[in-house]
């Protein structure tokens, strides 16, 4: 197991490209087995729900076996991925993938009860947080330095597409035989498991029996670690404000659309249109922001992007047409996918060895509740007010926020500390202790560490 960090520095000579990324064996393996997960995971919330509703005619039991794919992640997320810390990640992956083909596979027995669907389905996504942790955990072990930050933008992209591909996949198979679509979606998860089995490597686990305590006290370690240390603890504000208001276009936009259907859009039309410009922004944002910046332009990005995000949408005040608020949600998601690679690789590269799966299940359950939050508090909201006044006000409050953020921005050479703390943290037991005097900043933006290094372990923001 690789105990530092890699002391690289934003490359004067231009960002890694596509291929010098899709050149490691390794991550070409990780990146399809994630497409095909991601997908038949997308897929399946599509099929389960109109399967559902076509035994029940039920709208609360339909929408309940959509909300059963996020309740792992709020209930127990944090807990699942430390189990990701405990063993090998190729075989965490390998066997969450089997378990969630057989039970797809359980599901799509005709005549099964509604109550079973429910429970077979809760049981499959609680295999979601021990394979993410560990898929997060294990890129950056196979790349490094701007190679990271690439990857990490080409997963995040990729998760978006999938998102898109999975819901238009499921729901048009569902339509003609929901239990084909459940068991194209066994197969994706089947697929990606030999992917796994046959391109990965068998990294030993981050964390040996020697360094096990309580599974409990090993997750409330990771979050001490989290929030403690005021690098990471910066990160995780970023990443958490900007969920706040990045997602709600795509949460209001099914009655955005009937309150405003019109320039030759349907409301069908006009809310597909709201809800797929989020994830088409996000997706042109990081493959072009990725190729179009060097190393250290996009670290000098990250301030200015940060308080861009919220202020997209701010002109939704003005009660734009729907062809126009999607074009702010691209906007919003362009500049978001603009940020986050580059967070997140300075976020693995401040985690100690045996920490990257925890600290994952931290930020992906934070990620989760903030959006529900967000979707959940704006929809109350829209109830008493118009929902342009209800996103434009509610990004207002995002710019001032992100403002904040990006001025407590942590200075590089706080940075550099961190990453040498976390490089000098031998153990994996407990969290390292405080961050260390920072050491004299250099000139410009080099004094902030290249984001990734072998020691890296999580991405994140991952889906």
């Amino acid at each position: 197991m690789e105990a530092t960090v890699s002391d690289e520095r934003p490359s004067p000579e231009g960002p890694a490209t596509f291929r010098e990324v899709f050149a490691q064996r390794e991550y070409r393996a990780i990146f399809a087995a994630s497409t095909l997960s991601w997908i038949g995971d997308y897929l399946a919330r599509a099929a389960v729900t109109l399967l559902i509703y076509q035994e029940t005619q039920s709208v609360a039991l339909s929408a309940a076996a959509f909300a059963a794919s996020y309740l792992p992640w709020l209930v127990g997320g944090p807990l699942l991925a430390t189990i990701a810390e405990r063993h090998p990640y190729r075989q965490v992956m390998v066997v969450c993938d089997v378990v969630r083909a057989a039970l797809m596979v359980a599901i799509a027995i005709p005549g099964m009860p509604v109550e079973v669907i429910l429970l077979l389905l809760f049981a499959t996504t609680l295999a979601n947080p021990p394979s993410q942790a560990a898929k997060s955990a294990l890129i950056p072990l196979v790349l490094t330095g701007d190679r990271l930050v690439v990857g990490l933008s080409l997963n995040a992209s990729m998760g978006q597409a999938a998102q898109v591909v999975g819901y238009l996949l499921g729901a048009g198979l569902a339509t003609v035989s929901p239990t084909a679509a459940l068991l194209v979606n066994a197969t994706t998860f089947l697929s990606s498991a030999v992917l796994v089995r046959l391109g990965v490597d068998d990294h030993p686990p981050a964390m040996t029996s020697a360094h096990r305590s309580h599974l409990l006290r090993e997750t409330a370690a990771g979050f001490r670690l989290v929030f403690g240390n005021p690098v990471l603890r910066s990160i995780a504000v970023l990443v958490f404000s900007a969920m706040l208001f990045s997602i709600v276009p795509e949460g209001l936009a099914a009655a955005w659309a009937n309150e405003r259907a019109d320039g030759g859009l349907d409301a069908g039309a006009a809310q597909a249109v709201i809800m797929a410009a989020g994830p088409v922004g996000f997706i042109l944002g990081g493959l072009v922001i990725s190729r179009a910046f060097a190393p250290a332009r996009r670290l000098a990005l990250i301030r200015p992007l940060a308080v861009l995000a919220p202020l997209m949408l701010v002109p939704s005040l003005l009660d734009p047409p729907p062809v126009v608020v999607a074009v702010l949600a691209a906007a919003c998601g362009f500049a978001v996918a603009g940020l986050m690679p580059v967070a997140n690789g300075l976020f693995v590269q401040a985690l100690p060895n045996g920490f990257r799966a925890r600290a994952f299940g931290v930020m992906a359950t934070g990620v989760q509740v903030i959006q529900g939050m967000a979707v959940l508090v704006t929809g109350l909201l829209a109830e008493r007010f118009p929902i342009p006044a209800v996103v434009g006000v509610w990004s207002a409050a995002g710019v001032v926020l992100m403002s904040v953020v990006a001025l407590r921005w942590p200075s590089g050479s706080t940075i550099d500390a961190a990453v040498t703390a976390a490089r000098q943290a031998g153990g994996v037991g407990v969290p390292p202790g405080p961050v260390a005097a920072p050491r004299a900043p250099r000139r410009g933006t080099a004094n902030l560490p290249a984001p990734g290094g072998p020691a890296s372990r999580a991405d994140v923001t991952s889906p």
